[in-house]
């Protein structure tokens, strides 16, 4: 990318909470011409954590491009030890979604990247079964089917193999189903997120909404997270709900499920794209 034609950019940052970060972003910034067009921040006070997200744009030649604004931010960042990231406002994030028979997540993401509600690049769609091979194609997304076939290392070698290859930034699981390996959640730590149904850990295992159906559950519900090597139980991301009755069948209840399963994730896809989402222990921090 041209850096020539960069006005706007994201600033993220972490670090320890302390006085006067906030004025050292702000005096940076306004140094430099920079207009700030929206700004969040929160103290963690029990971890002693401090969260921001500044987006900001170029009022004059002041600002060069992305790579001389880090260098110059650096010294700031390093006087406050922050774990930080300056982004182009116009990058997008590069996403590889994995999913295996189930539609619904898989077609909401392709809809809303499709008509430009989510400021994503998806790189490829991957599958262990050929299923979803024609809605993909039919949205232009190159399909590519990994089974496993008894042989799960090779076929997540086959996988993150094509993670790297297209330089993809976040693996999205849109109801893939499939563990994956500790190995290769470590190797895609922060970088991996999964959608599942609210009622784990209570109604774990295969047909969930049909024995929530038996157990008479009253709030139908989903959770997007990142994936860690502890089943369903990464940072949490966002979640959802919506009530039922004792009408409601379990035909009724995967509707209702899957409805909330795809609104959950694009949300979550879509705050992270705008570099909303930061990471805070087993916890997150969402910057609505």
């Amino acid at each position: 990318m041209n850096d020539r034609i960069v006005t706007g950019w994201v600033l993220t940052l972490v670090c320890a909470d302390r006085v006067g970060i906030v004025a050292a972003v702000s005096e940076f910034l306004a140094n430099r011409g920079g207009f700030i067009t929206d700004s969040q921040q929160y103290a963690d006070r029990e971890a002693d954590r401090f969260f921001m997200r500044v987006a900001f744009e170029a009022t004059d030649e002041r600002m060069t491009g992305t790579q001389a604004l880090s260098d110059a931010f650096k010294p700031v960042a390093d006087r406050f030890d922050m774990n930080w990231s300056l982004i182009a406002s116009m990058d997008r994030p590069r996403m590889l979604i994995a999913v295996s028979k189930g539609s619904h997540c898989l077609a909401d993401l392709l809809h809303r990247w499709q008509t430009g509600m989510l400021n994503i690049d998806i790189m490829g769609v991957v599958s262990n079964h050929p299923d979803m091979r024609r809605i993909t194609e039919w949205h232009g997304i190159p399909y590519h089917e990994l089974p496993s076939n008894g042989d799960k290392p090779t076929q997540e070698a086959a996988l993150i193999d094509l993670f790297d290859r297209t330089r993809s930034d976040y693996l999205i699981l849109a109801r893939y189903m499939q563990v994956l390996s500790e190995s290769l959640v470590e190797r895609l730590a922060g970088r991996c997120i999964n959608i599942h149904h609210s009622f784990l850990p209570g109604f774990k295992g295969a047909r969930p909404y049909h024995r929530a159906h038996d157990r008479g559950v009253k709030l139908i519900g989903a959770t997007a997270h990142f994936v860690t090597a502890d089943l369903d139980e990464g940072p949490i991301i966002e979640q959802a709900v919506d009530r039922v009755d004792h009408r409601a069948t379990a035909q009724d209840m995967i509707r209702i499920g899957r409805d909330i399963e795809a609104q959950v994730l694009a949300r979550a896809v879509g705050w992270i794209a705008d570099r909303r989402v930061l990471l805070n222990g087993n916890k997150t921090v969402v910057f609505r």
